[in-house]
């Protein structure tokens, strides 16, 4: 496939090339006007052919004219050949033989369906984006794809399922990045696979954000329970070691401060008593001990 790099095309003002056309044809209507007395004495001569072939040029002239509006542009081909585009707005002119097409540079919106995809690890999950997305190179849109907003609504779904299947949803290791704990992350990655799709097209993603990611219904329940697992795992590690820690405080102030001597084996009863105030969930009962631990 040849590509098609957009370039500009030639133009001139529209109202300086309206002001000449008129003046062209003013004095084309007088030199034909000026002819007519002749033909009674000796039928058509040079000029008046001249000065018809002339109006007509100057009507086909005409048809060079155009408009641009804000945010369009217009591309020209001639003959079959890719002519050049023109982005500035306002009342311009150009050759008359040409063909031309708006495009829109306007920038717009693309909401994927909900996909049903498998994650790194193979799970099922629901996953959808929204695309921000632009036409920067108005030929490559118009000659290097058939349509270019269908182009880029497979496109941008072929490269959310890629995507989705590179990452998990969620990780357990440390440092890998998951589809729901960075975003920012992958939304950057789903641009960079969406620009080497749609470079193609002259098309420019914006921004590319999920806008729905979830477990699959089949396996949304146990996915709940294993989060809540891992959550109440994550809890009780904070707890536990918060409870070493105050035990072990504990301890060394009451030996530097001479409070108590306490031998291994005391220390292990008043640790194993410690932690178990601490970290137990029902709220701890007292036991008086008036005897001693070796009777």
């Amino acid at each position: 496939m040849t590509d098609t790099i957009e370039r500009k095309m030639p133009r001139i003002s529209g109202f300086a090339a309206l002001l000449l056309e008129l003046a062209a044809m003013a004095a084309t209507v007088c030199w034909f006007v000026g002819t007519v007395p002749a033909l009674d004495r000796t039928g058509p001569a040079f000029g008046f052919w001249a000065s018809l072939i002339a109006f007509t040029l100057e009507c086909v002239a005409m048809g060079g004219f155009f408009v641009v509006q804000p945010n369009e542009a217009k591309v020209f081909t001639f003959f079959g050949r890719y002519a050049g585009s023109v982005r500035e707005s306002g009342f311009s002119w150009t050759n008359p033989f040409t063909v031309r097409k708006s495009v829109s540079l306007k920038t717009r919106n693309f909401g994927s369906q909900v996909l049903k995809v498998n994650d790194a690890h193979g799970n099922p999950i629901e996953i959808a984006a929204i695309f921000v997305w632009r036409i920067t190179d108005s030929a490559k849109a118009l000659f290097n794809v058939n349509d270019c907003e269908s182009f880029v609504s497979v496109q941008s779904e072929t490269a959310l399922r890629v995507l989705a299947g590179r990452y998990p949803y969620d990780s357990d290791e440390q440092g890998r990045i998951s589809l729901r704990a960075n975003q920012d992350e992958i939304a950057l990655e789903l641009r960079k696979e969406l620009h080497s799709r749609l470079e193609v097209a002259g098309v420019t993603i914006d921004e590319a954000r999920l806008s729905h990611l979830a477990y699959a219904p089949e396996i949304a329940q146990a996915m709940l329970r294993r989060q809540q697992a891992a959550a109440v795992i994550a809890a009780r590690r904070l707890i536990v070691d918060g409870a070493v820690g105050m035990v072990k405080m504990a301890l060394d102030d009451l030996e530097s401060q001479g409070v108590v001597k306490l031998d291994n084996e005391r220390r292990a009863s008043m640790v194993n008593n410690l932690l178990v105030a601490l970290v137990s969930e029902n709220e701890a009962q007292p036991v008086i001990n008036t005897g001693t631990l070796y009777a």
